[in-house]
């Protein structure tokens, strides 16, 4: 066993110890973030704006801070970007992470001295968590790929700018540079599949033991690697222990995980963003990741179907309940204030308090009254598989409100498989996704027993149709990722015309 393996162990114990004190004082823990942070931005502009220095509990901050999206914020955010100081937050920002907007074209998402730090710090405490639990640290010896975005940074008035994990880029510790695949320069790389091609000429012959991204890059890589050598992953890569990713549920992608690799593999969760990085994977047999407390971020939850009401209650850790599905509210180091990232969140523990991405506020589908969210398409789907050999690559679904006449309208699963079922087998698949969506959502069981809707069908997709989409709209590879679902029939009509060209 190496020195810095066994560096690894003793920092990981270490970590574990101080994680232990704050977990185990959730309310304590959020009550101090909370007023830590009214404290320190007493100051600026927005504290002003919205009386900080009247504010003394929680219901003061309801009262006086209303829950913002980016466009609400985008105000404030604009004099930041114009350069002026002490606006959201003291000072100017570090940096601004760079994100792809809706109506307002590209968001600049500050990133300051206080909320940098964390990113690092969580992304580091998450595998010094899987060494503590597994006692495993052979793997910090081997070559370990964190595969960014252009670490290349622009500049915006005196702020520099990028993608968050073109910035992230800057701060890998001394200790991992030389274990840090691919090179800066292959990491420069604009174009996806160009880079990706660098990656494999880079990785191929190195003993691989970690490698990280999100599953529709990582499974991108696995297949080029696969169809080079004509081996599987883990031949390939003898000594490959750890699959790291983050951005959406894994369990979609396991089974073609496995067939790639060709064995099991443990993997850590990470639920990170521009705005904050929020939990990790903290035991690898339990559900869920655990919900970072201590981090300079004060968590406010609003139950999803209450969302849309004119004054929802807005919870705090204490008040909160498992399996319950959230809209997560934040107020950070970074300035943002009651601030909507959109994402969706259900609790698998409160001791300590764990969570899972449930989807986005704004990715469902109830265009008959259904409220379907990512996860119930999700595990419908993984259960579904289960019953099957199919091995399923990518999925999102759409409403098909418009179907031949004397139809009802149905939901339409759009999904890419490694090889196209015969249609026994593919009517069989549709009826037993169908039978688990129904159990997922009863609105939708209720709609499909009232002949409202008639039961989902499936549109296989030739090869490569998502891949297509997401070049056509500038979002292939890096963290982009593609929408379980939606509301609307944008992404399907644009797959229903690569199918049939």
């Amino acid at each position: 066993m190496s020195i810095k393996s066994i560096a690894a162990k003793v920092f990981a114990a270490a970590v574990h110890k101080k994680t232990q004190k704050w977990a185990s004082n959730p309310i304590k823990s959020q009550q101090r973030v909370f007023h830590d942070l009214l404290k320190m931005a007493g100051d600026t502009a927005f504290a002003k704006a919205h009386s900080f220095s009247t504010i003394k509990t929680h219901q003061d901050f309801i009262n006086q801070v209303p829950i913002r999206d980016y466009e609400q914020l985008k105000p404030f955010v604009d004099r930041v970007v114009a350069g002026e100081e002490d606006v959201l937050w003291p000072g100017k920002p570090l940096y601004f992470a760079k994100t792809s907007g809706t109506t307002s074209g590209a968001k600049y998402i500050p990133l300051t001295k206080e909320s940098m730090p964390e990113h690092i710090k969580a992304a580091r405490n998450a595998i010094l968590s899987y060494i503590h639990e597994t006692g495993n640290s052979r793997f910090v010896d081997g070559k370990m790929i964190f595969l960014q975005g252009s670490p290349e940074l622009e500049e915006k008035n005196g702020i520099q700018l990028g993608r968050l994990s073109g910035i992230v880029a800057h701060y890998v510790p001394d200790y991992l540079q030389r274990n840090r695949m691919p090179s800066w320069q292959t990491n420069c790389i604009e174009d996806w599949e160009t880079k990706v091609e660098a990656v494999i000429d880079e990785t191929l012959k190195e003993n691989m033991t970690v490698i990280s991204g999100i599953p529709s890059w990582l499974q991108m890589y696995f297949e080029r690697i696969v169809a080079r050598t004509g081996k599987k992953v883990g031949e390939v890569f003898p000594n490959l222990e750890l699959l790291i990713y983050g951005g959406v549920n894994f369990e979609p992608y396991k089974a073609k995980f496995d067939s790639l690799i060709g064995r099991p593999i443990n993997s850590i969760e990470l639920f990170p963003a521009s705005e904050g990085f929020f939990a990790y994977q903290d035991k690898q047999t339990e559900k869920g990741m655990l919900l970072l407390l201590d981090a300079g971020i004060f968590y406010e939850f609003i139950p999803a179907d209450q969302f849309h009401e004119e004054n929802p209650p807005r919870l705090t850790i204490g008040d909160v309940q498992i399996g319950v599905n959230y809209v997560m509210i934040i107020s950070t180091t970074a300035g943002l204030w009651a601030y909507n990232i959109g994402d969706t969140i259900a609790f698998t523990s409160t001791d300590p308090y764990r969570v899972v991405v449930t989807g986005r506020i704004k990715h469902y589908i109830s265009a008959s009254g259904e409220h379907v969210i990512g996860k119930e398409v999700e595990e419908a789907m993984k259960a579904a598989i289960s019953h099957t050999n199919l091995v399923v690559n990518e999925f999102t679904v759409a409403p098909q409100l418009d179907p031949p006449a004397g139809e009802l309208p149905f939901h339409e699963w759009f999904v890419e498989m490694d090889t196209s079922p015969d249609k026994a087998q593919l009517k069989a698949f549709a009826a037993q996704l169908d039978l688990e969506m129904r159990q997922q959502n009863s609105y939708y069981d209720d709609l499909i027993k009232g002949k409202v809707l008639q039961p989902l069908q499936i549109q296989v997709l030739k090869t490569g149709a998502f891949k297509e989409y997401m070049k056509s709209i500038g979002k292939l590879g890096g963290q982009n990722k593609l929408p379980r679902l939606s509301n609307d029939r944008k992404i399907a009509s644009y797959l229903e015309k690569v199918n049939h060209s």
